[in-house]
């Protein structure tokens, strides 16, 4: 058994990695799909496949591997500068010098650049993996250098297996809940099984029922009230993060910068898991109001037997593509959080007028 069997699925990742081992090597690789997917492990796996040290490899401490990590929100050229000048130092003990380039999407334009001038002519002895969660920002001079390995989302039974082993006392409705939350992400997973995430979560499907069943709605609270939630994330990911740092040896800048990414990111996914959520809540009314009573929130099913009707149908369908619009901006665009989540629950409760008249 190979390295790449601790990773669950992705048959295509390992099918591709499996053959540059045995066919010959490509000098750079992109890893590429969402996060909490097995992208990292992949690329510890396949690093301690190149230099036959999984030990040292997975403890980071391998003299022939470099490990780059964004400090704060991007990858600068300054850290591109530091590979460089390390990549024309021939491999310490195995045959070849291994470079993993971990958000890799969150490059600037200078850094890219920079490492384009190396991906074109590496030397021989070295193999680069950037691991991106998207392909977007990544310009296509450094796509077209690298052997694209793509992963894909993990299947339900996989997070649902996943989510038995790390709680084995939970309800299996609550568990295959969370499992179709997490929509083929660990990460996302094991956030929902934190308690404060539980409770967020639970908020956010009582603001969701909120939409159209609360007599006196304001857009302007229901916003607040998804804002400190991702607040209230951005915290707890900040103080993971202090955790995880003591005993390093950084600067107080480095420290600073790896505290705010933290933050930043943890409170962008968490706006964009509570987008998903609104989305699929109202996606199960629009299945129980229809009669087919298959739901990702199958842990509230009794709520969506009571909450799902015909009056209530075209305003649900309405409301669902309205999130997921509001998730593709958020996602993709650099937009104002307060006001953007202000006018979707404007449109959300407009979306649900028809049947509140007609009730």
């Amino acid at each position: 058994m190979d390295a790449f069997e601790k990773v669950s699925e992705q048959p295509e990742a390992k099918r591709l990695l499996r053959a540059a081992l045995d066919d010959g090597l490509a000098h750079a690789y992109l890893f590429h799909g969402p996060p909490g997917v097995g992208k990292r492990a992949m690329a510890t796996a396949f690093a301690a496949e190149l230099l036959g040290d999984a030990v040292r490899v997975e403890r980071g401490s391998h003299p022939d591997l470099y490990v780059l990590e964004p400090l704060g929100d991007q990858i600068r050229i300054d850290a591109i500068r530091g590979l460089r000048h390390d990549l024309h130092m021939r491999p310490f003990e195995a045959d070849r010098r291994v470079y993993l380039i971990f958000g890799a999407h969150s490059m600037n334009e200078e850094a890219a650049d920079a490492l384009l001038k190396d991906l074109e002519e590496p030397p021989a002895y070295a193999v680069i993996v950037l691991v991106a969660d998207e392909l977007g920002s990544l310009p296509e001079t450094i796509r077209s250098r690298c052997q694209p390995v793509p992963f894909r989302r993990l299947s339900e039974r996989t997070v649902r297996e996943w989510i038995a082993a790390q709680s084995p006392d939970l309800p299996a409705d609550e568990a295959t809940a969370i499992a179709r939350v997490a929509a083929g992400r660990l990460d996302r997973a094991a956030l929902l099984l934190d308690d404060a995430a539980a409770k967020r979560r639970a908020g956010r499907l009582q603001l969701a029922r909120s939409v159209y069943l609360a007599p006196e709605f304001a857009a302007s609270a229901a916003a607040e009230r998804v804002i400190a939630g991702s607040r209230a994330r951005a915290k707890q990911a900040r103080e993971a993060a202090e955790a995880g740092l003591e005993g390093l040896e950084l600067t107080e800048r480095e420290t600073e910068q790896r505290l705010r990414r933290a933050a930043r990111g943890a409170e962008r996914e968490e706006l964009l898991a509570a987008l998903e959520e609104l989305a699929a809540w109202y996606r199960d009314l629009v299945a129980f109001a229809a009669g087919a009573e298959t739901a990702v929130h199958c842990d509230h099913v009794d709520e969506l037997r009571e909450d799902a009707s015909v009056e209530r149908l075209a305003g649900a369908e309405e409301a669902a593509e309205l999130a997921r619009e509001a998730w593709r901006n958020f996602a993709e665009f650099n937009v104002n959080a307060p006001l953007a989540l202000e006018a979707l629950f404007v449109q959300l409760r407009r979306s649900f007028a028809v049947a509140r008249v007609g009730a």
